[in-house]
């Protein structure tokens, strides 16, 4: 029962540092999960092949569980369709939903991906955090630095990305 919790649970991934001398399947794995750019974040679904692909790009990204209310605040900010316009309740009604937190709850609970919706840019372009990062970019997140798996605490760092 716990590992078929685990597969319905949305987890967000930030990219933190550039790849300059980074090796070539690192820069590749990077933009197939969409992160071309420092401070863009992508939304995923906890399967066996994303998580592969998190590990091989972890001294680079942050990544956690993302809540409700985080999918929510991002899809209603920093929701972009293509040319870069915004949101709105118009394209959400197009693509089968009532309202924008039915469209959240879809992303949530993974019942829908997010990069698969038509017309949708699948990464968030976020801001760095506000009073910067807490850590050392180059560092583990359980070593005191910024970088790997956080848990919980992706939401407080993209609230203070956003």
């Amino acid at each position: 029962m716990t590992e078929e919790n685990k597969e319905s649970t949305c987890i967000a991934v930030v990219r933190i540092r550039g790849t300059v001398r980074a090796q070539r399947e690192l820069r590749e794995t990077l933009q197939m999960l969409h992160l071309t750019r420092n401070n863009y974040a992508v939304l995923i679904v906890n399967s066996p092949s994303f998580v592969g692909m998190i590990k091989t790009a972890q001294n680079y990204v942050t990544w956690g569980e993302a809540s409700k209310e985080t999918v929510s605040m991002l899809l209603a900010k920093k929701g972009r369709l293509a040319g870069n316009k915004k949101l709105t309740d118009e394209y959400i009604r197009k693509a089968g939903y009532k309202s924008l937190e039915e469209l959240a709850e879809a992303v949530f609970s993974c019942k829908v991906a997010y990069r698969k919706l038509p017309k949708m840019q699948p990464v968030f372009k976020l801001h760095p955090p506000s009073k910067g990062f807490r850590g050392n970019i180059k560092k583990g997140y359980a070593t005191g630095g910024e970088l790997g798996y956080r848990g919980e605490k992706i939401n407080d760092l993209i609230k203070r990305m956003a």
